[in-house]
């Protein structure tokens, strides 16, 4: 399977939708990706909801473009509504480090 990054706004907020597998084989896309979405120094989000697979490495690169988010003024929140990734998002401690969200609102 392929991983798919589709950037959209939703608000002011820019948003990331990923959809496939974020693995060791699609991780070159998905850094370009985040890249391109933490450059202007503002919130942004990274909607998780089409993904089935999200290895360690994909974890790394979310956790490397929330650092380069703040570093240039902005964040990096991640939306997902699956119970079983947020499971795998808290047992990783990845939701101490990002802020994880059900749902994008204008204010975020």
């Amino acid at each position: 399977m392929e991983l798919t990054a589709r950037l959209t706004t939703v608000g002011e907020t820019p948003v990331l939708q990923l959809s496939g597998e974020a693995d060791l084989a699609t991780l070159p896309r998905l850094s370009d990706a985040l890249v391109r979405l933490v450059s202007a120094g503002q919130t942004c989000a990274v909607d998780l909801d089409g993904v089935v697979v999200l290895d360690d490495a994909a974890l790394g690169l979310l956790l490397g473009a929330a650092g380069r988010a703040r570093q240039a003024n902005g964040d990096l929140v991640v939306v997902c509504t699956s119970g079983t990734l947020r499971s795998r998002l808290a047992q990783t401690g990845f939701d101490r480090a990002v802020r994880v969200i059900e749902r994008i609102t204008g204010g975020n």
